[in-house]
């Protein structure tokens, strides 16, 4: 097992790439190598903040340096096929932010070539290491919700304006962590999108998704709000959950509040059954803070380290990547719910290692027990 820094490099020092160096500084598992970046404004903010760190503007002739081990990417999603496949081509362990890639096509082919090669390759789906939403899957698990009947999500907020549109753009934090906290794939998925700016590119959708076993998520994501919101509400057959990712303090609550389905005595017709409206309690759990891209490294690491599955993984990935393309076939479909259809057989690659679980039955479970974190020609382009 690795137990010396593992060299790593960067691809995109644009909006999320000078959070992913400043957690590597700050992370003992880590040793900063390099980084590609096209842009020479970037290029010289980062070498003003980190003199003596290797800087290239074409990625192959980074992946040549030998104290490379792994690459973080944070670029364009149109840019994560060709990038993921040549690092990992070169044989690096790769990180790469969210979505996978942005078609299924392209998903699986690097899953396979992950694969066959024995090499990390990991989504950065953040939020599955945010210790709230953790929480919030804590108490879905445990039963303390009951059955889940169905879960609202409204992601908005005012710019940053993505060429890959709102849905690439921010359904894949919400479709993560509905996967994550489910257990179950995407049944069916509908989607409606408005584009105002520029044609084709949404910057407001309305999604609704069912999942096997009958829950359903209504997700509403916008660029075009007047403020920042990260709420997403859980409402179950025992108690409801409000989880809001913009409170400091009080992120998760649980309500003992819904409604009762009472009864009466021999009844002869459906008014002789009764509604009854419960309201008990509001719990403000404790919640230990950390920062969960930190975490999402420190995973990586790990799974570098040790091979085991990290709980970001391909698999998820896959299973988001797959219902963001459902989604933008049923906008351009005026809404039309597309059915994300079973599959016989491993989706990937018979043998693969994870291949059992890309079926349509339960998204891999994770974190193992043990794990530390559960108790706890294409260049670079901008990210």
């Amino acid at each position: 097992m690795i137990t010396t820094p593992i060299g790593i490099a960067i691809v995109g020092f644009g909006y999320w790439g000078p959070n992913i160096v400043r957690n590597i500084l700050e992370r003992p598992e880590f040793r900063l190598i390099g980084l590609c970046e096209l842009d020479a404004n970037r290029s010289a903010d980062f070498h003003g903040r980190h003199p003596g760190v290797r800087i290239e503007s074409e990625l192959d002739e980074l992946l040549l340096d030998p104290r490379i081990q792994a690459v973080a990417i944070a670029t364009p999603p149109s840019t994560h096929h060709e990038l993921v496949r040549r690092a990992l081509q070169a044989g690096k362990h790769v990180l790469v932010e969210k979505p996978l890639a942005t078609s299924v096509a392209d998903a699986e082919d690097l899953i396979v070539r992950a694969e066959q090669a024995g090499l990390i390759l990991m989504p950065g789906h953040t939020f599955l290491y945010s210790p709230s939403v953790n929480k919030v899957r804590e108490l879905i698990r445990s039963g303390e919700v009951g059955e889940v009947y169905f879960i609202t999500s409204s992601r908005m907020n005012l710019g940053l304006y993505q060429r890959d549109g709102v849905i690439r753009d921010l359904a894949p934090h919400d479709l993560s962590i509905l996967l994550y906290w489910l257990e179950r794939p995407v049944s069916h998925i509908s989607a409606a999108g408005q584009s105002i700016f520029q044609l084709g590119i949404p910057e407001t959708a309305f999604l609704t998704v069912r999942f096997a076993g009958g829950a359903t998520a209504n997700v509403q994501i916008s660029w075009l709000a007047p403020r920042k919101m990260r709420q997403m509400v859980v409402v179950g057959s025992k108690r409801m959950i409000s989880y809001e990712d913009t409170s400091s303090d009080e992120s998760v609550r649980i309500y003992d509040r819904g409604l009762d389905f009472a009864m009466l005595e021999a009844p002869a017709t459906f008014g002789e059954y009764q509604l009854t409206y419960r309201s008990g309690d509001i719990v403000v759990p404790r919640i230990e803070a950390a920062e969960p891209l930190s975490l999402e490294l420190a995973d990586f690491a790990r799974a570098i380290r040790t091979g085991a599955q990290p709980r970001s993984n391909s698999v998820l990935g896959l299973e988001v990547v797959r219902a963001l393309e459902a989604a933008h076939g049923s906008m351009e479909r005026a809404g039309e719910p597309v059915e994300l259809t079973d599959a016989e057989g491993p989706r990937y690659g018979e043998g693969a290692a994870q291949s059992e679980l890309s079926g349509r039955g339960q998204i891999a479970r994770g974190p193992i027990a043990g794990d530390p974190i559960a108790r706890g020609g294409v260049a670079a382009s901008m990210g």
